[in-house]
């Protein structure tokens, strides 16, 4: 069995890499639904994307939340995160004129500890 990490900079790491375990969960599950994905923690000045994927004429901006329970992970989607997460859509695709034609919507993928990550097509609208 593992210890805790004792320090902050300890845990930080450790949910780090909870959180890429669940983004590259959430990037299969896209996969097996036919979606391409384009990018994977898209940084930017307005903020970070956690997956960009297409499927067809649509583009899904996708974030992705990791909680103990898939009711705390939408609770966590709410507040200023879908607006930030739109700034830093406009910024990807200011970059990306290619995808311009596309219809854009925002996606949310929920994931809990020991459950298959859950998708959400059209989540919100910034």
């Amino acid at each position: 069995m593992t210890r805790p990490p004792r320090t902050a900079a300890g845990r930080r790491g450790q949910a780090e890499r909870r959180g890429r375990r669940a983004e590259t969960w959430a990037a299969w599950l896209l996969r097996l639904k036919g979606y391409r994905i384009l990018a994977r923690r898209w940084r930017g000045r307005s903020g970070e994307i956690d997956l960009v994927a297409r499927r067809g004429r649509t583009l899904a901006i996708v974030e992705v939340k990791l909680r103990q329970d898939r009711d705390r992970a939408a609770q966590a989607a709410t507040g200023r995160g879908p607006a930030r997460i739109g700034r830093a859509a406009a910024e990807y695709l200011a970059g990306r004129p290619d995808l311009h034609p596309l219809d854009v919507r925002f996606d949310l993928v929920l994931a809990s500890p020991g459950r298959l990550p859950r998708h959400l097509p059209d989540a919100w609208r910034p």
